[in-house]
């Protein structure tokens, strides 16, 4: 089996609500980086959320790249 990229964002800004991912202004969200696969992606978007833990309106997260890219292809662990 061939092992593909499982691309991964990790981006973060202020929400209008702390519930959801309603970004306040996109042109002030943070695009931190993209990462090969989700251990990495995780470890930065852990680091940025620690940082802004107290701030509710501020939230990061994981955005799953490869299954915006490819929607056909299974989920694999």
């Amino acid at each position: 089996m061939s092992e593909r990229s499982k691309i991964h964002l990790v981006m973060g800004g202020r929400v209008k609500d702390p519930r959801g991912l309603d970004f306040e202004n996109l042109e002030n969200v943070d695009l931190v980086g993209v990462y090969q696969d989700y251990e990495e992606a995780e470890e930065v978007w852990r680091g940025y959320a620690q940082r802004t833990v107290d701030d509710a309106e501020m939230k990061y997260v994981v955005v799953h790249l490869h299954k915006l890219l490819e929607p056909e292809l299974p989920e694999e662990d």
